[in-house]
């Protein structure tokens, strides 16, 4: 009876035994399957594990960046100044200073290729009714471009407004006028004034005008002295301005261009660069005016 009892003992923990060996081996596998359940949820973010992409993708830390390019500016136009005392001729200089030596005065300058100048006094003395003076100058600036400091043109464009400026802002000028003028250069501008000096009463005309990476900076005054009567300031205005043209044509000439207008990368034409259309095509209405008859 005992030994029923203890083999009724053995047989019902066996089963229970065996029950709990299995639930002990499935509870053991549990967190092995919920471990490579995770890895397997997380290998798709790692590149090199289970079930991660082969191909990297666009743009992944593994492109090289590219190489920026250096920095670059227009090259400068004219690469030299004309002779500053010949660039107006004998007719010029016969009407704006016709008592002056028509070699002129040449200006000090250490570096004559990037800055020139020259002048010339004139004095028509009548003795005791008086005497005519003139004085004229011209300066030549240019600019070389430089990735620094930028184009030639840009800082001719700088400076030119700069001497614009100072023309208009001289001490003791009365009467200031100003005028933009077109067909000098790439741009230009004329300030007139009047200016009183203990020789007389002097009339005082100033042309600044940029031709590419160049500056010219004419000035030119009269008086009449000792009871000689002034000069008529339109009469200068006239001969100052025709004389910046001849320059600017000067300035052009010596870097083998024959004429000099206004450049298509000059700060002041850049605004309608982008405006401007292609030229018509050949034999296009708009390219040739219809002929008569």
């Amino acid at each position: 009876m005992q030994r029923a009892a203890q083999r009724d003992d053995r047989a019902q923990r066996g089963p229970r035994a065996t029950r709990l060996s299995r639930a002990l081996v499935c509870a053991a596998a549990v967190p092995a399957v919920l471990i490579t359940a995770a890895c397997s949820s997380d290998s798709g973010d790692a590149p090199g594990k289970a079930g991660a992409s082969a191909k990297p993708s666009t743009g992944s830390s593994s492109e090289q960046p590219s190489t920026s390019a250096s920095p670059t500016v227009q090259a400068s136009v004219f690469r030299k100044l004309p002779e500053a005392c010949g660039v107006l001729g004998k007719k010029t200089l016969g009407d704006l200073v016709p008592e002056a030596d028509t070699d002129g005065k040449k200006g000090s300058s250490d570096d004559p290729a990037n800055r020139a100048s020259c002048s010339w006094t004139s004095l028509d003395n009548n003795g005791v009714k008086g005497s005519q003076f003139r004085w004229l100058n011209v300066s030549l600036l240019r600019f070389d471009s430089d990735t620094s400091r930028g184009s030639g043109n840009d800082q001719a464009h700088a400076y030119y407004t700069r001497q614009v400026g100072d023309a208009k802002g001289a001490a003791d000028a009365k009467n200031v006028k100003t005028e933009a003028l077109g067909g000098t250069g790439d741009e230009a501008t004329a300030v007139r004034y009047d200016l009183k000096k203990k020789e007389g009463a002097f009339k005082q005309e100033t042309v600044v005008a940029r031709v590419e990476n160049v500056v010219i900076t004419l000035d030119y005054n009269g008086a009449g002295l000792a009871g000689e009567k002034t000069p008529d300031a339109a009469d200068l205005d006239t001969k100052a301005k025709k004389a910046a043209k001849e320059v600017v044509t000067a300035v052009a000439g010596a870097n083998g261009r024959k004429t000099a207008g206004t450049s298509p990368s000059s700060p002041s034409a850049s605004a309608s660069k982008g405006a401007s259309k292609s030229p018509a095509p050949k034999g296009s209405a708009s390219s040739s005016a219809p002929k008569k008859g």
